[in-house]
């Protein structure tokens, strides 16, 4: 790749990588946190074009989960779409709507004033519940949902799990619930505080949500709109696919 001059980062690679059928996948057993074939209500997407410019103008929520030695637990993150600072968790051994309720609780306790605020989930079950519905309604928090399993719909929620899991949590064995529970506490805080983000100017979380900073992007996307094809177009010595980029002379 540096004899023809390629630039390109990790979730690039992979995406070509993927494309020409080469991307070995590992295969691990699903756990399913969203169920949102119910009859309860759905609401509308208000977020699709979106931008928050404060902290508490949008938070994101989502549901991963943390395998222990005997089961797993379920872990319910809200993030601020601006700051990216986790204002709400909750740790729980069911996915019962009661147990996300907690989180938004959290979220809620450190709220002084929900000014114009979105809470933006997935329609799981435990988001369209009547308690959970109710509890933004009555803090005069707009409910937006997702309208397909698209990620991006939820870009940020889903990009803070994979933060907490792969950073964070992963090779520590947990044997019971109360292991996990301090275990993300931990995470969370050290996520809040020490780790800097790229996409908030390389400061920390909690700085950027405390002080109401103005930041700006320091990442960006190289080839935004190019065919991936002509990435590996060299005047000199033309590659005509990304196999030929690797066959020796």
């Amino acid at each position: 790749m540096l004899e023809h001059g390629i630039k390109m980062g990790r979730d690039a690679m992979f995406d070509l990588l993927s494309a020409n059928k080469l991307l070995v996948r590992k295969k691990k057993r699903k756990v399913h946190t969203t169920q949102s074939f119910h009859w309860l209500r759905k609401y509308p997407n208000l977020v699709k074009d979106f931008i928050p410019t404060a902290p508490n103008q949008l938070w994101v929520s989502d549901l991963t989960y943390l395998q222990m030695s005997n089961g797993y637990v379920y872990l319910s993150f809200i993030t601020d779409a601006y700051s990216h600072k986790i204002v709400g968790y909750h740790v729980a051994e069911t996915l019962e709507a009661v147990e996300t309720l907690e989180a938004l609780k959290m979220a809620l306790g450190h709220l002084s004033r929900p000014h114009q605020l979105i809470h933006h989930s997935d329609r799981g079950i435990q988001y369209c519940s009547a308690p959970y519905v109710k509890l933004l309604q009555d803090n005069g928090i707009k409910i937006s949902m997702t309208e397909n399993g698209d990620p991006r719909e939820n870009a940020v929620a889903e990009r803070i799990n994979g933060i907490i899991k792969q950073e964070y949590l992963d090779g520590h064995q947990v044997n019971n619930a109360d292991e996990a529970r301090e275990l993300v506490s931990a995470a969370v805080e050290l996520y809040n505080t020490d780790r800097p983000h790229m996409s908030i100017g390389n400061l920390t979380p909690d700085h950027v949500h405390y002080n109401n900073l103005k930041t700006e992007k320091l990442w960006k996307n190289y080839y935004p709109k190019r065919n991936l094809v002509n990435l590996f177009q060299d005047k000199e010595a033309p590659v005509n696919s990304f196999q030929d980029l690797f066959q020796k002379p």
